[in-house]
This record gives C-alpha cells, structure tokens and sequence, in this order.
C-alpha cells in the first residue's frame, strides 16, 4: 500500500534570503522616517513624506509577507476592495465631519 505523494507547490515564492532582504528595507524605510522627523526643513513636508513612507511599507508587507504579490489575482482584488471601501467610507465620514463645521455633537442631556 503506498501513500498519497503531498506535492508542495514553492512555485515563485521567496525564499529566506529574499525575506531578509525585505526586512532590510522594511527597517531601512523606518530609520529615513524617525531621520526626517529630526530634519528642520523638511518640517512643513514632514507629513505627506512619512504617508507616503508608510504607504509604501504598507504595500511591501502585503505583497510579500502576506503573499498577495504570489497568491491569485483573485485574493489581490478581494483585498484592495476592501482597501478602496474602508477609505470610502473614511471620506464620507470626513467630509460629513467638516460640511458640518467641525464640531462634534454633544451627547443628549449635557447641554451645550
């Protein structure tokens, strides 16, 4: 009697190296950040720089530690709809926030 052969499919998948690589830039990405929050002049950019330096360690994590970058398109495009739609409804309540001065409602029976 013979067993069932388990194939492991690697497929592109990385290896340790190419993980420790990320980790690298991961952390190198980290350091540029905590470097600029100390550089006078780039303090008026200082925002947007550390939103796009996250956004782009957020796209490096999902890609390769959590695989999506060798996964199905279909599981790619589950996960940016449910990016797209989270920061949808962010707007909406934003904006809802600000078109209504700004001020948030005082809870019933406070007064105000």
């Amino acid at each position: 009697m013979s067993s069932p052969e388990v194939h492991h499919e690697e497929g592109n998948h990385p290896g340790p190296a190419q993980y420790v690589r990320i980790a690298v830039i991961l952390f190198a990405i980290t350091v540029i950040e905590v470097a600029i929050y100390y550089i006078e002049p780039l303090q008026d950019v200082l925002v947007p720089m550390l939103i796009v330096f996250s956004l782009l360690k957020f796209v490096l994590v999902v890609l390769w530690f959590m695989h999506l970058r060798f996964d199905t398109r279909v599981f790619t495009w589950v996960f940016v709809s449910g990016i797209v739609l989270t920061f949808s409804v962010f707007a909406v309540v934003l904006l809802t926030f600000f078109l209504q001065g700004g001020a948030a409602p005082s809870p019933p029976g406070l007064g105000g």
